[in-house]
């Protein structure tokens, strides 16, 4: 009996497929960006494929929810406190994580540190597919790791890789990277949108049926953004993206996705020479300020993940000579400072339309909260009058169109975060007032815009 090969049509930009050729992508309308992708022979039974795929044992039985156990899965640690923040807790078993970054932010580093220490107590295999053996040996080798337990294999085809993987039975198993695998099925080339997607499938699917924890790495994108479809971050568990400037060796591990725990967790790694070493305090680094104060400098409390964090922002306000004046912002939404801008001016009294402002969040760190709207106008007024702001002053609260202060989530613990760390005053807002009086700082409520200028 003959069997019938398909093909399809997949756009290379968005993974949309279609069943014949067209010149554009109705999808996300990119021109030219078809290829045809040859699925191979369709076997009868081709729903064996699929059996078992998030690696329930059900038997295809229909229960209820009352039904269902509801016993905790076994969490184990990566040995890094902050990696199993950013995580939930730590790896479960059978989950899919991936961890992105730029080139040189130190993924196959973090990742390789991790399994030589959990070598020493269970079954770990590292997949390269971008380095070879000796490479990842001397990276190993310069950072001191033990290396007499971890299991290496350098290869690029996912079925070799899943057959291997069955012998061996590890409990961690990372792919480097997702970008370089490949199947036999897809005549694509690898890297592709057919290739990506096809090959996270057959290694999501390996995993959740043998109860693997499985790291993959992927590249990211001109922009930030993890390359590949969009798809590859439906069928993992957990995405988790490595940030951090090249001048700086500062390391920001965020969490995108995370079925197992909290969305928007941050962890803090420093890249030294013995690799990256976890930071536990990162508001101590953040506020390493200058001796000298400055007009224009201003800390906040920003909320990340299960966390406060104290950071500093920092504005400068100058005089034009451009027609049109210029707004930056780095580390924050630059629509969102024009915004601010035009409220300070609208009900606050200050004109700033005829100034250049610049605005930075020191240390690296993206303010992705709008906690931070308060502090940002403080900071710009400090610079547009030339006048300091005191040390121990500490600032947060959402600004409204209208001038209002609004309050912002876990206000009682950021107080607390800002008092551990030395600060004396606090302007927040007025719902977000403490109704306890021995915080060890003093408290300055306000309900609008007015009010916190007029209590600098």
């Amino acid at each position: 009996m003959s069997t019938k090969t398909k093909s399809a049509f997949v756009c290379n930009e968005c993974g949309a497929d279609y069943k014949k050729w067209q010149g554009q992508c109705t999808e996300c309308g990119v021109w030219n960006s078809l290829s045809e992708v040859r699925l191979g022979p369709t076997p009868s039974n081709r729903t064996a494929k699929f059996e078992g795929y998030a690696g329930g044992a059900t038997g295809n039985k229909i229960q209820t929810l009352a039904e269902i156990s509801l016993n905790d899965v076994p969490r184990f640690t990566s040995g890094a406190g902050e990696f199993d923040r950013v995580l939930g807790g730590g790896f479960v078993p059978g989950s899919v994580v991936l961890i992105g970054g730029n080139p040189g932010a130190g993924k196959s580093t973090l990742l390789l540190q991790t399994l030589c220490n959990l070598a020493r107590s269970m079954p770990a295999l590292y997949i390269t597919g971008e380095e070879s053996l000796q490479q990842v040996a001397m990276r190993a080798q310069r950072l001191g790791l033990p290396t007499d337990q971890l299991q290496m294999l350098s290869e690029t085809s996912v079925e070799s890789i899943c057959t291997t993987a069955q012998k061996v039975a590890p409990k961690v198993m990372v792919i480097d990277s997702i970008q370089v695998m490949h199947m036999e099925d897809i005549s694509s080339a690898p890297g592709s949108v057919s290739q990506v997607r096809e090959s996270a499938a057959y290694l999501t699917r390996f995993a959740k049926q043998t109860g693997t924890v499985l790291i993959l790495v992927g590249h990211v994108t001109k922009d930030g953004s993890l390359a590949g479809p969009k798809v590859l971050e439906h069928m993992i568990d957990c995405s988790i993206l490595l940030e951090g400037d090249n001048d700086s060796r500062f390391r920001t591990l965020r969490g995108h996705k995370n079925r197992f725990g909290a969305v928007n967790e941050l962890g803090v790694f420093a890249m030294t020479e013995q690799g990256m070493r976890e930071v536990n305090n990162p508001s101590a680094i953040f506020l390493q300020r200058a001796e000298d104060a400055s007009s224009g400098s201003v800390v906040m409390v920003m909320w990340e993940g299960t966390r406060p964090l104290l950071i500093e922002i920092q504005a400068l306000v100058d005089d034009s000579h451009l027609g049109n004046p210029r707004r930056v912002a780095v580390g924050m939404d630059q629509n969102r400072l024009a915004m601010l801008l035009a409220v300070l001016h609208r009900h606050g009294g200050i004109m700033v339309g005829d100034q250049d402002v610049f605005v930075n969040v020191v240390g690296g760190v993206k303010v992705m909260e709008t906690s931070a709207d308060l502090a940002l106008l403080l900071a710009v007024v400090s610079s547009f009058r030339d006048r300091v702001l005191p040390q121990d002053l500490i600032v947060f609260g959402e600004v409204g169109l209208s001038g209002e202060i609004r309050p912002v989530p876990s206000g009682h613990e950021r107080l607390r975060e800002a008092a551990k760390h030395g600060f004396k005053r606090a302007i927040v807002p007025f719902a977000n007032a403490p109704r306890e009086k021995n915080l060890g700082i003093e408290v300055v409520a306000v309900k609008n815009l007015q009010e916190a200028l007029n209590a600098l």
